[in-house]
């Protein structure tokens, strides 16, 4: 009966009040620990940081980047630039031939030397003209202001100028 007598005692039931209250604490303890976000104020502090560097560089980075775009066409540029030159040099040297000289006015300019004879022959064809190729002067100024708007932005707009049997003003 004593074993039974100390399970009633004030002493035994405060002491078991006692560790039922404190393993109540601790389950709640660690629920609200498993609860807690991970993020904690050093990881904030570093994250703050780590962003500030990102808005900090972003602007000096896009600026590298298209510096070195613009020194890519700078250079794209010179080397073209040195090529034409080469080019004309090229052609210079080419134009100090009296030979090419020559057959450059035989073909661009019809020149013959004395005793030949030249001939020159007409295409037939050449003489049809399509309703679309007549010149800007045969038609009604609204036609070629129509036809110059139309044309405006294509690369391989042919103005009423441009074409075969028109004259400019």
């Amino acid at each position: 009966m004593a074993g039974n007598r100390d399970r009633f005692s004030t002493s035994t039931r405060l002491r078991l009040l006692g560790e039922q209250t404190a393993a109540r604490v601790y389950r709640s303890q660690n629920r609200r620990q498993a609860r807690r976000s991970r993020l904690t104020g050093r990881a904030a502090f570093l994250a703050l940081v780590v962003c500030t560097l990102v808005v900090a560089l972003a602007y000096p980075m896009r600026q590298y980047v298209s510096q070195r775009n613009d020194i890519a066409d700078q250079e794209r540029t010179a080397r073209d630039a040195r090529q034409r030159v080469e080019d004309l040099r090229d052609e210079k040297a080419r134009l100090q031939d009296d030979a090419y000289i020559e057959r450059l006015a035989r073909e661009n300019l019809h020149y013959v030397k004395p005793g030949e004879t030249s001939f020159t022959v007409i295409d037939p064809n050449a003489r049809k003209q399509d309703p679309d190729d007549e010149g800007a002067a045969d038609r009604a100024w609204y036609s070629n202001l129509m036809d110059g708007v139309d044309g405006a932005d294509r690369p391989d707009a042919v103005t009423p100028a441009d074409r075969p049997g028109s004259e400019e003003p």
